[in-house]
């Protein structure tokens, strides 16, 4: 069966490339060109992923995304024509799995959509039936465990929901506790593939990381913040 994929963008030319491009590669795509119209087709039919054009005429992709993430952790790629970092961050904060300027290639659009899938679809297989995926389980008395085939981390034999990058983060944390990180070399190793990202997607990202380890009943300080230093695991909470 092909994956669904909904794709609002209300420019004609840069929608009629995607959708040829997409649909060449196997999608079934539903477009929409209006922030109403992609909430009205998401709640019809729940897609496999959402592209969404950050402008259009009756809102924003930001909205959607906001209007999604209340029900959904559907993977989510931005498309924008604007190239301020503070879009991108916030992009990134509402959940997105990934952010693509204008212009673009529609072939890399497509490439990083089978990435994307791909990885969820790795990590809802896991478990069932195939050959135990490798993780690693935290030392000491902490309570996460990383299932890097399967691209998940669990807290407390519960999974955690993590958008790309910050189970990216978490992960290089986790592999490596008490060592200290500098915001240069997390972004070398989380952000390689978006270089126009700035360090301070960091701090976001750790902020985000900390709020869903609370949640899941872990304390957020396992994240510990060393003053212009950068960032490490703790072993002591």
């Amino acid at each position: 069966m092909a994956q669904r994929i909904l794709l609002l963008e209300d420019e004609p030319a840069i929608a009629d490339t995607l959708l040829y491009t997409l649909r060449n590669e196997g999608f079934e795509v539903t477009h929409v060109r209006l922030a109403s119209e992609a909430l009205a087709a998401f709640r019809a039919q729940a897609p496999d992923l959402a592209i969404l054009d950050v402008g259009v005429p009756d809102g924003n992709g930001f909205d959607v995304c906001r209007a999604i993430r209340k029900t959904s952790e559907l993977p989510i790629v931005f498309l924008t024509a604007r190239s301020e970092e503070i879009d991108r961050v916030l992009g990134l904060e509402l959940g997105a799995d990934d952010y693509v300027s204008k212009p673009f290639s529609p072939r890399e659009v497509c490439a990083r959509v089978r990435a994307i899938l791909r990885r969820y679809a790795n990590g809802l297989s896991a478990g069932s039936g195939a050959a135990p995926a490798a993780t690693v389980d935290s030392p000491g008395a902490l309570p996460l465990r990383l299932d890097e085939a399967a691209q998940r981390i669990s807290c407390r034999g519960e999974l955690l929901s993590l958008t790309r990058y910050e189970y990216l983060l978490l992960a290089a944390l986790l592999k490596r506790p008490q060592r200290i990180f500098s915001r240069t070399e997390l972004m070398s190793l989380v952000w390689a593939d978006a270089p126009d990202t700035a360090d301070r997607t960091v701090d976001s990202h750790v902020k985000l990381l900390r709020a869903k380890l609370r949640e899941a009943g872990a304390s957020a300080e396992l994240i510990q913040t060393h003053r212009n230093m950068g960032y490490s695991l703790t072993l002591s909470v």
